[in-house]
């Protein structure tokens, strides 16, 4: 079995920050790409930001140049830095992963959600 774990989300005011961390446990051979996705109340889930097994970023355009997408291969840990955040961020973010399993499996997975909150 594989987990992802999400932390760091919380109430924040706009223009506030906030670092959203992702650890990956369990039966992982390796990790392919993983990002972060929200999900604001009545509205699609939806990508925020991607990094893959080498690196290459990609961000959705409403949070290009705030939002910084990290992982540390090591620890397999995914994070998400969000500056200047506004009101429209609101949402629960998501963690997924795509990971390749100790059977050789290849297997999406996805977090349990963090609920990011910011005051306008």
């Amino acid at each position: 079995q594989v987990q992802l774990v999400e932390s760091g989300g919380g109430l924040v005011q706009a223009g506030g920050s906030l670092r959203l961390s992702c650890v990956v446990s369990g039966s992982i051979f390796s990790i392919k790409a993983m990002g972060w996705y929200r999900q604001a109340p009545g509205k699609q889930r939806e990508l925020v930001a991607g990094i893959t097994g080498v690196g290459s970023t990609n961000y959705a355009d409403s949070v290009k140049g705030r939002f910084t997408i990290s992982r540390a291969t090591a620890k397999n840990t995914v994070y998400l830095q969000m500056n200047s955040l506004k009101a429209e961020d609101t949402a629960v973010y998501y963690c997924n992963a795509g990971v390749v399993t100790t059977r050789h499996r290849d297997v999406d997975y996805w977090g349990q959600g963090t609920q990011v909150t910011v005051s306008s």
